[in-house]
């Protein structure tokens, strides 16, 4: 895991935790202009708790770095235009409440806020920032580790359901051939029973042509008994 002082002089180590934002609430407040979006140069020396000065030096000297992370500097129309929105957005006591810069701004994002904690050295607050960032971390390849732990496990023992299910492969085939060979003798058996039962429909039909021929005997015997005799 990566130390504080590599974090303060990797800028690499610096990008791969650019997504981590929201440590800074979680160290303190940030405070932003009425957009949400971006806050001034005073807005970030204060919750750093250092100087306009301090927060200025680490920008000049990490500006390409910065502009990268949302870093934006206004003049002329682009300033005029800003000042605008903002104070249509602002809720204060009239425009004064609204300080607006003379000739050039200044505007960071929460992502610019966490480049400047990952940068400046003198500040607390930037400290327990970068604490943050590397506990965070360290908790997340806990995670890791510890889930990386259970697949293993989960891994030797599907080693062991694979070899119990070579050993039942042979055993399924033999019962599927055992199958296979009922699945045959019930065929040949259906066979048999349907030839039976149209066979038995030829006996009752003989049977019943038996009986027709029967009736007609004793028919043609009661024709031939003489009539009884008068006295």
């Amino acid at each position: 895991m990566p130390t504080e002082v590599a974090l303060l002089e990797s800028r690499a180590l610096r990008a791969e935790r650019m997504v981590r934002v929201d440590i800074l609430d979680k160290v303190k407040s940030l405070v932003m202009l009425p957009d949400g979006i971006h806050v001034r140069t005073e807005d970030v020396a204060r919750y750093f708790e250092v100087s306009t000065e301090a927060v200025k030096k680490v920008t000049q000297r990490h500006r390409a770095e910065m502009e990268e992370n949302g870093l934006l500097l206004l003049r002329g129309s682009d300033l005029r235009s800003f000042h605008r929105d903002m104070l249509s957005l602002w809720e204060g006591e009239g425009e004064e409440s609204y300080p607006q810069a003379a000739t050039r701004l200044s505007l960071y994002t929460r992502r610019t806020v966490l480049n400047v904690a990952m940068l400046l050295r003198d500040s607390d607050i930037a400290r327990c920032v970068r604490t943050y960032l590397l506990d965070a971390e360290a908790d997340l390849r806990e995670r890791y580790d510890s889930l990386d732990f259970r697949v293993t496990r989960i891994e030797s023992c599907l080693v062991g359901v694979g070899s119990a299910l070579q050993e039942l492969g042979p055993v399924l085939r033999r019962m599927s051939e055992r199958f296979d060979s009922l699945d045959r003798k019930l065929g040949v058996t259906h066979e048999v029973v349907g030839a039976m039962s149209a066979r038995l429909a030829d006996v009752a039909h003989d049977v019943r042509r038996v009986d027709a021929r029967l009736d007609d005997v004793a028919h043609r015997l009661r024709e031939l008994r003489p009539a009884p005799r008068e006295e």
